[in-house]
């Protein structure tokens, strides 16, 4: 059993002081306020979201991708330079990495992360002799650094609508509905060594790379799991769904699949005002990446109309190029103001815009990870993330306002510790084993540096 104290928590029931939380085999087992308890002393504890989208290995290319080419860069200019990349990963330098991205995500305040893995096969195609080897790298990762994972291996079968073979640097995510299949077995098998909060879902990876038979095999693999599919991200992908089916991305998968509170399609930066409304009514969650979204130039998602319409959403870091939450939450906000012109955009008349973003986020990112997470309440998972309250941007700030500081006013470096399913992996701000993860990964980075 483990007790905390906070002075400040928002529980399930709102802002609350001088509360205790018990933990028991990993799940809260009871929320106390108005007393001052025994255990640890925490300034503000927050329910720790999931990072519901990312693509760990993309972290070792963080900063390589920033030149300009020789005509208009864009995120087809920037997939050609990840997948000249990838090409020279092994599997241990693929959990290498993998280790060091989870350290800075809990750093940062994730206690799990959705990972939407499609790096399968050996450089060249040929798929290993564990099927699911890859798969197996992520989950040892997660099993070094104490994360919470959901393990989304990735459906992907063809270079376009049009059928097209798979390119040079496709060749490592590509399987057939039947191989993919066995390599989910696979991943069961592996992730069955971490402890019960581990989820398996599935991802089709996007309309474009999966058949419309693919993808209804895909979203029957995991019956009760999550379903994560990229969708509606780039004006090219919409134009070539129209071309080949007459309707748009979003448009198509509502009219074609059941999509209900299971699905997160990712980014719907493309989407019109009606598909907006109707993906929201689904029960859907939006996993969306404003860093990474802004990094590729994908556009801005519609969150004033998303809300409107009790959409859920959550953040994930996707491509990796900076690991922050509270970077994620402000720039989701602040992408609002600069279309419309306009301040609090997504803030509500009872709630700042903190507290919209960092509840929304906890309990979207949960709902998306297949995760009993999201809240500070009896029976959930004890995802918990502590900030410090003596921090200068912290200082006397009480209720919403400790939110609106922390993502608007601060700098970073408020974490101090963090539970993932009651393992408490960071302390003092510190993941408890980054020396050697990020030894590690210094090596690895040095290789690549060598061969690229």
């Amino acid at each position: 059993m483990t007790l905390l104290h906070a002075r400040h928590a928002l529980t399930a029931d709102g802002w609350q002081s001088d509360v205790t939380v018990t933990v028991e085999g990993g799940r809260i087992a009871a929320v106390t306020p108005g007393v001052q308890g025994a255990g640890q002393a925490v300034g503000v504890l927050l329910p720790a979201p999931v990072n519901l989208h990312s693509h760990t290995f993309q972290r070792a290319m963080a900063g390589m991708t920033e030149k300009r080419g020789a005509g208009r860069d864009s995120f087809w200019t920037w997939r050609d330079l990840m997948y000249r990349f990838l090409d020279h990963l092994t599997p241990d330098q693929v959990q290498a990495i993998a280790a060091q991205a989870m350290v800075e995500m809990a750093e940062a305040g994730y206690a799990a992360v959705a990972e939407f893995h499609y790096l399968h096969h050996q450089s060249g195609g040929a798929p290993h002799a564990d099927l699911a080897e890859m798969s197996g790298r992520i989950v040892a990762a997660a099993a070094e650094t104490g994360l919470g994972l959901t393990l989304l291996p990735v459906l992907y079968q063809r270079g376009g609508c049009d059928g097209r073979a798979l390119g040079q640097g496709q060749v490592r995510f590509g399987n057939d509905p039947d191989r993919f299949a066995r390599l989910l077995e696979g991943a069961a098998a592996h992730l069955a060594a971490l402890p019960g909060d581990a989820v398996l879902g599935v991802a089709p990876h996007s309309l474009r790379a999966v058949t419309p038979e693919g993808l209804a095999v895909a979203a029957s693999l995991r019956p009760e799991g999550p379903i994560h599919i990229h969708i509606a991200e780039q004006v090219a992908e919409v134009e070539e769904l129209l071309a080949h089916t007459g309707a748009r991305p979003v448009e198509w998968l509502l009219a074609h699949a059941s999509v209900d509170g299971r699905w997160c399609p990712i980014h719907c930066t493309q989407m019109t005002p009606a598909e907006t409304a109707a993906l929201a009514r689904s029960g859907a969650v939006a996993g969306l990446c404003p860093v990474t979204e802004a990094s590729l130039g994908d556009g801005i998602f519609d969150g004033v109309n998303w809300a409107q319409a009790g959409g859920a959403f959550g953040v994930g870091t996707d491509s990796n190029v900076q690991i922050t939450l509270t970077g994620e939450l402000r720039l989701y906000e602040y992408s609002q103001r600069l279309r419309d012109k306009g301040r609090a955009m997504l803030a509500t008349e009872a709630q700042s815009t903190g507290r919209v973003l960092w509840q929304g986020a906890a309990a979207g990112g949960a709902q998306a990870a297949g995760r009993a997470a999201g809240a500070i309440a009896p029976g959930l998972w004890a995802d918990l993330v502590a900030l410090d309250d003596t921090a200068l941007a912290l200082d006397g700030r009480q209720g919403d306002e400790l939110l609106d500081a922390a993502i608007f006013a601060a700098g970073g470096g408020l974490v101090t510790d963090l539970w993932s399913a009651g393992r408490h992996i960071v302390t003092q701000g510190r993941h408890i084993a980054r020396d050697a993860i990020a030894a590690r990964f210094r090596a690895v980075m040095a290789d690549l540096r060598g061969r690229l």
